[in-house]
């Protein structure tokens, strides 16, 4: 057991109020730590460090800032397997996915660090003669970094790495369940040299930090990844204050299986999609949309497979499915059980929470399918965030594409299908950020654009290089070498006369 701190302009600090939470394994509650409970003044004094420290790391060319950021992934490759098997410990899901966490981190460090030889701007022709026009992107300032537990490590990669490259500096306020895999990446910044101030780290709850992080006038962006509830709050708030915000927030995603789609490498990508974490992913597969021509063969054969998959420990190599991340969220799954069998569903397999043996000692609920279900019930339309996914009967292409985008989100989906005129089709009418021909709903690759639509956020993007969109501002530069005052749309015309 440790205890973890805040840091704050280089150095880790205990919180002002000297308040601290305890943290749990999900697996077996086993105590894992104690972090500092901050409050307002621990932001405010972190936001004062990051301002402080902005117009130095600014200046600093972005391929020095480069250089940093390749040091940081080396370390992340050297320290990839002591992280993973300490995010399993702390949020639960299997070690083999905790590693893939760690690299898409690693993954998103090197493409941001080579960012900093590039950050590319335009170049345009003038209207006007012995005139140059050309854009570069200019840092915001100090930014503010909410972050969840699914994806401890990834996520706040996601955000700091493109923040970092484009010049701002960084608050940073991961997840009250997984603060210690937060604090895992910032030492490993510390590490790799990153001066005082520009990155500094505040844990706490969201209702504290949170809400002192977003209302702090010195914070100008506010980068928040989480649910709709919250995020919304967030949005509003930030509107307020004349702030920028960029919102990743919930998911309701579906997978299409046509008549002619290759029913094994769909159940693969079902079974993935949908329990893969727990279910506990913002792209996960809570709906499976299926022609009716292959309904009951795929129900069958899913049934089989998913029956057949263990919980347990993540840490443990047999386990297929570990916990959710905490016993709320485990009531949270089970009431969206009972509330599909109230509306008429019927459990296909699963349906309960899991108090056998050794389950008995975390958050277990058993992988849940349900069939006979309707596209307006609740456990079709409201993200649920655990290992359940709801089979919707189609008898058409069109069909199925109404059924998927009759949710109010719009992130990920996907079709199996041979046919390729059916997969253009969806591709055409299916309103996603990110959709998958014969794959999963999850899976997305850190050098494209990750979002959705809708209710999903609020438009921007993470990862690629719309990330850069989010963490940079356009300068447009006019640079006339005439030896006169051009006046652009008025002398332009006089250009036309004389021609």
């Amino acid at each position: 057991m440790a205890d973890f701190k805040n840091y704050i302009d280089g150095k880790w600090v205990e919180a002002k109020s000297g308040a601290t939470y305890e943290r749990r394994n999900p697996a077996t509650g086993e105590l894992i730590g104690t972090y500092a409970r901050s409050g307002p003044e621990d932001v405010a004094a972190a936001v004062e460090a990051a301002k402080a420290a902005f117009d130095r790391w600014r200046k600093l060319p972005a391929p020095k800032r480069g250089e940093i950021l390749f040091r940081v992934g080396q370390l992340l490759i050297e320290r990839k397997e002591q992280l993973a098997r300490e995010m399993t410990e702390e949020m639960g899901k299997v070690l083999t996915e905790a590693r893939g966490d760690v690299q898409e981190a690693i993954d998103m460090t090197f493409y941001m660090a080579g960012e900093g030889r590039r950050l590319w701007g335009q170049t345009t022709p003038s209207e006007l003669p012995h005139k140059w026009n050309m854009t570069q992107r200019r840092p915001i300032g100090v930014v503010g970094l909410i972050t969840p537990w699914n994806f401890p490590i990834a996520i706040p990669a996601w955000k700091i790495m493109p923040a970092l490259i484009c010049g701002n500096t960084v608050v940073f306020k991961p997840a009250s369940y997984t603060a210690r895999s937060a604090v895992r990446l910032v030492q490993i910044f510390e590490e790799a040299g990153l001066p005082p101030g520009v990155l500094n780290l505040v844990l706490g709850t969201g209702e504290t930090v949170g809400t002192a992080l977003v209302q702090h006038p010195d914070v100008a962006l506010i980068s928040f990844t989480g649910s709709n509830e919250v995020g919304q709050q967030v949005a509003v708030e930030c509107a307020r204050l004349g702030k920028r915000v960029s919102l990743e927030m919930g998911g309701k995603n579906a997978i299409i299986v046509m008549d002619d789609a290759n029913l094994r490498l769909a159940l693969d990508g079902i079974v993935w999609s949908a329990f893969g974490t727990s279910g506990q992913r913002c792209t996960a597969a809570s709906r499976v949309i299926v022609h009716e021509a292959v309904f009951r063969e795929l129900a069958d054969q899913l049934d089989a497979r998913v029956s057949r998959l263990k919980l347990g420990n993540g840490l443990d190599p047999t386990t297929d499915v570990g916990p959710v991340v905490s016993e709320s969220q485990l009531e949270r799954v089970h009431r969206y059980v009972q509330i599909g069998v109230e509306e008429g569903a019927q459990i296909l397999t699963g349906g309960q929470i899991a108090r056998d043996g050794d389950l008995a000692r975390g958050h277990f609920h058993q992988p849940t399918i349900f069939v006979d279900v309707r596209p307006e019930m609740r456990i079709a339309q409201e993200e649920i965030f655990g290992p359940v996914t709801a089979l919707i009967r189609v008898r058409s292409l069109e069909e199925a594409i109404a059924v998927c985008n009759g949710v109010r989100y719009g992130l990920s989906a996907s079709i199996f299908t041979r046919d390729i005129d059916k997969a253009f089709r969806a591709i055409e009418d299916v309103h996603t950020g990110i959709f998958y021909v014969n794959a999963g709903t999850i899976g997305a690759e850190i050098h494209l654009p990750f979002g959705g639509t809708k209710a999903t956020g609020n438009g921007h993007r993470e990862a690629g290089q719309a990330a850069l969109d989010v963490f940079s501002e356009w300068q447009s530069i006019f640079i006339d070498y005439s030896g006169r005052l051009q006046r652009a749309q008025i002398d332009v015309e006089q250009l036309t006369a004389d021609d």
